[in-house]
């Protein structure tokens, strides 16, 4: 299977190419309860470096899951948002969520 610049072997591999890695899915996560400002997500992730998350939104914005708004005022305003096709992905978000909880149970439980 090709997309325009890419080959992929099964189509997880693209899935995995745009949500995968330690940030870009809670990024979404958090992206489901409603349009968020970088300061707002870097409260919500302390982990995160800013220059990572910087680096997350503008792959996912690429890769076409979200909207970077910007707000034309003093100071810049900026907000990120999904767009339709990334709300497509709140199943799937959903259900890694659910998977999460019950491992977390079970986990807890040995």
């Amino acid at each position: 299977m090709k997309t325009a610049d890419k080959s992929y072997n099964i189509p997880v591999e693209a899935t995995l190419e745009v949500i995968g890695g330690k940030w870009k899915t809670v990024i979404l996560c958090h992206l489901t309860h409603g349009p968020m400002r970088t300061s707002e997500l870097k409260k919500a992730m302390p982990n995160i470096t800013q220059k990572m998350l910087t680096q997350q939104l503008r792959e996912l914005e690429e890769d076409g899951v979200i909207n970077r708004i910007v707000y034309n005022q003093v100071p810049p305003k900026v907000v990120y948002e999904l767009n339709e096709f990334g709300w497509s992905l709140k199943p799937i978000l959903d259900q890694m969520c659910a998977w999460g909880e019950e491992y977390i149970k079970e986990r807890s439980n040995k």
